[in-house]
């Protein structure tokens, strides 16, 4: 799994031009994934204010504003890829846009189980 972290300010602090070349970037490298049969799938999240936590304490489910970490990093959205070997995921990792700014990264996990 290639995993994408988003920072707002980090986001906030890039170019328009920066920004779209980023968004756009996606779309040629699915098409690499694709055609080389590693892709598995792919999300991206709605933005952290847009979530909500659900805890039950006692039998009766509680619903509050998210996001549930107070941190500056939140996970974006993932590529799920099949490949042959964590070098090979750390090569498609870096042809993430997002691998190159500043600020920004792509964690690549191991995918333990699948449902």
């Amino acid at each position: 799994m290639l995993i994408m972290h988003s920072d707002p300010a980090v986001w906030d602090a890039l170019t328009e031009e920066k920004r779209n070349e980023v968004m756009s970037g996606h779309g040629a490298f699915m098409e690499t994934i694709k055609e080389s049969g590693e892709m598995l799938g792919t999300v991206a999240l709605a933005d952290r204010s847009e979530s909500v936590v659900v805890s039950v304490r006692e039998g009766v489910a509680a619903v509050t504003d998210g996001p549930y970490l107070k941190t500056e990093e939140f996970l974006g959205g993932y590529y799920l890829v099949d490949c042959k070997d964590k070098d090979r995921a750390v090569e498609l990792a870096a042809l993430i846009p997002d691998a190159g700014v500043e600020g920004l990264g792509i964690e690549v996990r191991r995918v333990l189980f699948q449902g």
